[in-house]
Order: C-alpha cells, then sequence, then structure tokens
C-alpha cells in the first residue's frame, strides 16, 4: 500500500482528466475519479481526491471487494442488509470489539483464502481498510504464484 500526498504530482496519463475535472469545476476540485495504474504485472487500482488544492493518491480496494467485506461485516455484527455499511464505516462505530473484530478477519482469511498477519490485521479498523489489505495480500499472492 503507498499513498503521495503534496501539492504538485505529475502523472502524464492523469494530467488530461485532471484539467478538465478542473475546469468542470471552476478550479474548485472536490471530486473523487477511481483510475487504473500499472504496477509491474499487477494494475491497482487508485482512487485521487483532491480537497483544498491538494492532491492525495491512494490504493482503493475494488469495489466487488469492498461489496464481499461489507456483507462479511454485516454476518458477523448481525447487522439488518439495509444498515449503512460502506468502505468508510469504522468496526468500532459499527459495535465491533476487539473479538467481533478477530472474528471479522478470520471470516475475511477464509472468504479470500488468504492468510492475514497479526501485524497487519491490528492495522484494519475500516471496511476500506480491510478490503485494501485483502487486495494487497492476493496480489502478493498472485506475484508469488507467477514467480513459482
Amino acid at each position: 500500500m503507498f499513498s503521495v500526498a503534496g501539492s504538485s504530482v505529475s502523472m502524464p496519463s492523469l494530467s488530461a482528466s485532471f484539467k478538465q475535472i478542473q475546469q468542470a469545476s471552476s478550479g474548485r476540485i472536490s471530486s473523487l475519479k477511481l483510475v487504473s495504474v500499472p504496477f509491474g504485472r499487477a494494475s491497482y487500482p487508485l482512487q485521487r481526491s483532491y480537497r483544498q488544492g491538494r492532491l492525495q493518491v491512494c490504493c482503493a480496494a475494488k469495489p466487488e471487494t469492498v461489496d464481499k467485506v461489507v456483507e462479511i461485516v454485516r454476518k458477523q455484527l448481525a447487522l439488518a442488509a439495509d444498515s449503512n455499511v460502506n468502505g468508510e464505516s469504522k468496526f468500532s462505530e459499527l459495535g465491533a470489539d476487539s473479538l467481533d473484530t478477530v472474528e471479522i478477519v478470520m471470516g475475511l482469511e477464509e472468504e479470500f483464502k488468504i492468510s492475514v498477519e497479526e501485524e497487519s490485521a491490528s492495522t484494519i479498523t475500516t471496511v476500506q481498510d480491510a478490503a485494501d489489505l485483502i487486495e494487497s495480500l492476493m496480489a502478493q499472492d498472485d506475484d508469488n504464484k507467477s514467480a513459482a
């Protein structure tokens, strides 16, 4: 996982769409766009966020991954299907205690057939954190399989 923050970042493939967004919003940028950036053999989706003149680039998991994580969290915490759970939802705000969080991680490991190290599991606080970690671990598994 990586992130870039600063007042100026040069990405030739993104500069045209950045200018279009800026012109469309009269110089004020407040929208989010999702792009995919190739890195080695894999391609990672990136979410660009423009706030108050700052450009922030961070890895964002695929929507399908986030949806699966949301489903597992709802099931583990016995939340109603219409409850508001999204990528920004914090486990603690959804009523999860530390045991619930461990069980959520175990459910994610089973669903995605991955193994989450204890250090990594302790950094997960939101649905998006979990989805990003899953994507990262799956990409590592794919790289390891292709190298073998």
